[in-house]
């Protein structure tokens, strides 16, 4: 793989943007050139939060048409539905199983789709997480977007080092300490 193009959705304050902004920079070091896009318009009020990120010998613009992402990390599962059609034949999904009820599930579904996750699971190349778990045994449940981030860096073209060199020269203290852990557990995932 030359490069890739990944897509991040959720909702506001799970750490889209940073994750986003971390995988820029692992990228960036390892030597591609990268672009990076970024809506979130009501982020703030825990309304939607999409990130694109394009990396590869040379990339021209930063947002990724529909049908050509090859990775596409959700960080609530209806969130996830909503952007899927960014996700090319054979790209994989890495989704967090915890639903948070945001404005736009109450306000344009309506309620909650209470298969979501068998729908997403249904599709070749998918990774169904509990991230907030899984973080919350890295010392803090707001590391989740680290969590993703590791289990989605496996299928990428940046070494696991690439990322970790990343985090450390963005965190620092305790906080350091739990997003790399957090890293390594999404990283070492068994699947």
């Amino acid at each position: 793989m030359t490069g890739a193009d990944i897509v991040l959705a959720g909702v506001g304050g799970q750490g889209i943007l940073l994750a986003g902004r971390l995988i820029a920079e692992a990228a960036l070091a390892e030597g591609f050139d990268v672009k990076e896009s970024s809506v979130h318009g009501m982020a703030q009020r825990g309304g939607s939060v999409v990130s694109h990120v394009r990396f590869g010998i040379e990339v021209f613009s930063p947002t990724i048409e529909p049908g050509a992402c090859d990775l596409l990390i959700g960080f609530e599962p209806t969130e996830a539905l909503r952007n899927i059609h960014f996700l090319k034949e054979g790209g994989k999904l890495v989704c967090n199983t915890r639903r948070i009820s945001a404005p736009a599930v109450s306000g344009s579904i309506g309620k909650y789709p209470p298969d979501i996750e068998a729908g997403l699971n249904k599709r070749p190349g998918t990774l169904l997480i509990d991230g907030y778990s899984m973080a919350a045994k890295a010392g803090s449940p707001r590391a989740v977007n680290l969590v993703l981030l590791g289990a989605a860096a496996r299928f990428l073209p940046v070494p696991a080092s690439r990322f970790e060199a990343v985090i450390k020269k963005s965190f620092s203290g305790e906080t350091l300490e739990i997003n790399l852990k957090a890293f390594k557990i999404g990283r070492n995932l068994k699947k």
